[in-house]
């Protein structure tokens, strides 16, 4: 038996946002964040848009195209880090909106590697018997992290009066962190197969929580009282903050060894491999773990330069659109990897 992904689809808010719109309400430039990210663009929610529905935009294309309806789903598994509630998650959201049976929904909060582990939850519940149609989600509304004031007027084009010196100054002091990001959604269906040489090969998930500061968020926390005040917002505390320079270190090390863990698991070379999906957190990092891997750079595609970070969303986003252009076309053998808060991270081989 093993897990198929039968159905893909994505969902991509209508705010295209520049790097040139961004230089407008913060010190920064196309320059700065290409240089440092390889980042062009990005995709904003419009204003009360967020992740449970983009992820349901992104489930009902995966469901069409797998040739189902709603109903023919058994379970459902979400994994953001940008649900739309504290409580209840995005999952039974998603399952109202859709127009599911009453199935049982899972939440996952691994973060950039929420759609790899989803991934092997989704074949562990099918292999468990109990299930036989998965549908995994992975979708972000980052904006709302987004400190900005009068400033997101003029990032979306809704205004050209230019926010005061005060208000940029602010909006310098996250600029490391609130340029890289952008809005998706991403979703498969998963189903099980008997027969055939099609499905997930095998998985490697590790969590190692001495390097949770590394990537983290301070502000919103249920260890004070009350669990957000208005000091943290004030100080900017309910931005994540990353040590750029450790994660860059750990990313381009743990994946890569993943990523040859689940080959040699099956007996195959980084070598055999027709396809290297890597979570789209910067193109340095990309780049890294290509090179770390040997591989040339048809075999590691990447479309950050048109989305950012998406994290839950990237991976779905990024097999979505290659399955598209034909390079995750039948028989093709593929890794998907991802590290992110926590620190989660891991690899799955997938043949198409």
């Amino acid at each position: 038996m093993k897990s198929v992904i039968t159905g893909s689809g994505i969902a991509l808010p209508p705010h295209v946002v520049t790097n040139d719109q961004l230089s407008r309400i913060m010190d920064t430039s196309d320059e700065w964040i290409r240089t440092r990210s390889g980042i062009e663009q990005r995709h904003f929610a419009v204003a009360g848009q967020g992740s449970a529905e983009l992820g349901s935009m992104a489930g009902e294309a995966a469901i069409r195209d797998a040739g189902l309806k709603p109903e023919d789903i058994d379970v459902v598994v979400f994994a953001t880090m940008t649900p739309d509630h504290v409580l209840p998650g995005n999952g039974p959201l998603l399952q109202k909106r859709i127009g599911l049976r009453q199935v049982p929904t899972f939440d996952l909060r691994q973060q950039c590697s929420g759609f790899l582990y989803g991934l092997d939850l989704a074949d562990s519940l099918l292999r468990s018997g109990k299930f036989e149609r998965v549908l995994l989600v992975g979708a972000e509304t980052h904006s709302g992290f987004m400190p900005w004031d009068q400033g997101w007027k003029v990032v979306l084009g809704l205004s050209d009066e230019e926010p005061s010196d005060e208000e940029k100054a602010w909006n310098t002091l996250s600029r490391d962190r609130t340029v890289l990001f952008g809005d998706a959604a991403g979703a498969v269906v998963v189903e099980k197969r008997e027969n055939g040489a099609a499905g997930l090969l095998r998985t490697r998930l590790y969590t190692d929580g001495g390097g949770a500061e590394a990537l983290t968020m301070h502000g919103s926390s249920f260890k004070q009282r009350p669990f957000v005040t208005k000091e943290q917002i004030a100080a900017g505390e309910t931005i994540p903050v990353m040590n750029g320079r450790e994660v860059f270190k750990t990313a381009v090390t743990l994946m890569p060894q993943a990523v040859r863990d689940v080959c040699a698991d099956e007996g195959l070379a980084v070598a055999d491999l027709d396809l290297v999906l890597i979570h789209q957190a910067n193109l340095r990092i990309i780049e890294g773990v290509q090179k770390q891997l040997g591989l040339p750079s048809e075999k590691v595609p990447h479309n950050i330069e048109r989305y950012g970070n998406t994290t839950a969303a990237t991976l779905p986003l990024l097999f979505h659109e290659c399955k598209q252009n034909g390079l995750a076309g039948p028989g093709k053998l593929i890794a998907f990897t991802a590290l992110g808060s926590g620190l989660h991270w891991g690899a799955a081989l997938y043949r198409m």
